[in-house]
């Protein structure tokens, strides 16, 4: 058998040499893609060898193969959907991850692993103001978050009414309900299913016109039959505008009735690292369970998502655990007392490694940044001519919409031409932003939290925006059919 060094070699130096070819070129390159699904089909859909493939080769083709058809969302000029970046120690983290090959469930299957992510979550719980005794878990992302905090909150309120759900199931079960904004992310949602608490047990409380929870709603629908099991989720940075719920307020309204209150805080809870949005978090630190994520604002590599619960006992209960063939550690963290999953990536090195390159001053800079580039992005497209704003970025978050110029333009007119504008910047490719719908209007939503962009970056992207709309757009794409000229590359 060939050594390792030389088994392994050629391959990864065949990526390090695609990895920094891309991350050199994000500053010069389109940030959509440039080929299609049929492209990129025709190019991956290779016969599979009974032989096999050297692997120099198997990666030389695949990187070969998907050129023009990886998203440049890891560079500074990515504005959709809330995907950060990647920092450079966290990156270099991530890959020794893949090498180490560490199964992150235990201790015993991989010590180092397992004290970074103790070490991790305290770090974690310190800069985002959450209480020091609190449980976490480092999960896939924020919809695992999600179902990591509900499962401990089930296990809590259930128990409380003498049922045990982890050995009786839902079967005869009091029922659950959740109070919510209907400006909850479908994540929240999706782990309620995954949990059988069944979306029929969500009930909207009205919103204030800053989409922030009304108190005297919430009151109302908490006094409405306190005696049913309540979860309270309250939003830190929502995804159309980043709205805050009035932590001070709700909070202690709702433990007043016994129930138990869960933020999501997806990418809005890191305002609490800021000196300057700390104000937006404050009392958050007294609800009972929180979800984040790291590769949004804290630009690790996907997935990180972060749950946080101040039950631990019932956090622990609700996950963990034991059997004989297991290898249990009587002093250490055991991870998988406090997540859902088994054999798992040990995700702890890439966060222990961007918290250590940033600093504290640094993770608040990077928000900070973020925040006021999202500004000047909505504020100076918005003032172009033929563009609104719809509102104005309280954190990260802002909302532009065009305006068809035709005289007696309808609403409908109006959305139309906002999703050809946002698909024509996509096709100039200097930046990529997704459209949303708002209070029932079509909006191109601006999200900056990548510890790339720059202000020269704003500059670029407001004068491609302005070079759009001086044009008249006719939706423009991609052809999906085999005329597409592309294919002429094959």
């Amino acid at each position: 058998m060939q050594n390792g060094d030389s088994v392994f070699r050629k391959p990864l130096e065949v990526a390090l040499y695609a990895a920094l070819s891309h991350l050199s070129n994000l500053d010069r390159s389109r940030v959509a893609t440039s080929v299609n699904q049929h492209v990129l089909v025709h190019r991956l859909l290779r016969p599979l060898s009974d032989e096999g493939t050297s692997a120099e080769q198997v990666v030389a083709e695949l990187v070969n193969d998907v050129d023009g058809g990886i998203l440049g969302c890891a560079g500074g000029r990515f504005f959709a959907w809330v995907i950060g970046g990647s920092l450079p120690a966290a990156l270099a983290a991530d890959w020794l991850t893949s090498a180490w090959d560490q199964n992150a469930a235990l201790y015993a299957c991989g010590p180092a692993a397992a004290v970074v992510e103790e070490i991790v979550g305290a770090w974690l719980k310190e800069i985002l103001g959450l209480p020091a005794f609190a449980g976490f878990a480092l999960v896939s992302g924020c919809q695992m978050a999600h179902a990591t905090c509900m499962a401990a909150a089930r296990h809590k309120l259930l128990a409380d009414r003498n049922w045990n759900v982890e050995e009786l199931g839902l079967y005869g079960a009091p029922r659950i309900r959740i109070l919510t904004s209907p400006l909850r992310h479908g994540s929240f949602d999706r782990a309620v299913r995954f949990l059988g608490l069944g979306r029929s047990q969500i009930q909207e409380v009205h919103a204030d016109p800053q989409d922030r929870m009304m108190p005297a709603a919430l009151e109302k629908a908490l006094g409405a039959d306190s005696s049913v099991p309540t979860v309270v989720l309250l939003q830190a940075g929502d995804i159309n505008i980043g709205a805050y719920d009035d932590f001070k307020e709700l909070i202690p309204m709702a433990k007043r009735h016994g129930a138990w209150v869960h933020v999501d805080g997806a990418f809005g809870l890191w305002a609490a690292a800021s000196p300057r949005y700390r104000s937006l978090v404050e009392g958050i630190a007294g609800a009972d369970s929180w979800a984040t994520d790291g590769h949004k604002w804290l630009n690790v590599p996907f997935d990180c998502g972060y749950a946080f619960v101040g039950d631990a006992e019932s956090h622990r209960a609700s996950m963990s655990h034991c059997a004989a063939y297991l290898t249990h550690d009587g002093q250490a963290r055991d991870q998988i007392d406090w997540n859902p999953e088994w054999s798992r990536r040990a995700r702890g090195f890439s966060t222990y490694a961007a918290l250590r390159q940033l600093g504290r001053s640094g993770v608040a800079a990077l928000i900070e940044r973020c925040c006021q580039h999202s500004l000047s992005l909505v504020t100076r497209i918005g003032s172009l001519p033929g563009a609104e704003i719809l509102w104005k970025p309280v954190i990260n978050q802002g909302l532009v919409c065009f305006l068809d110029q035709k005289p007696r333009a309808s609403e409908k007119d109006h959305d139309r031409r906002t999703d050809e504008v946002i698909a024509a910047i996509t096709a100039e490719g200097e930046a990529f932003f997704a459209g949303t719908t708002w209070r029932g209007r079509r909006a191109m939503r601006v999200s900056v939290c990548n510890w790339q962009t720059s202000e020269e970056d704003v500059n670029r992207v407001v004068r491609s925006v302005e070079r759009v709309l001086q044009t008249s757009p006719v939706s423009p794409g991609v052809p999906s059919g085999s005329d597409d000229p592309r294919l002429e590359r094959l």
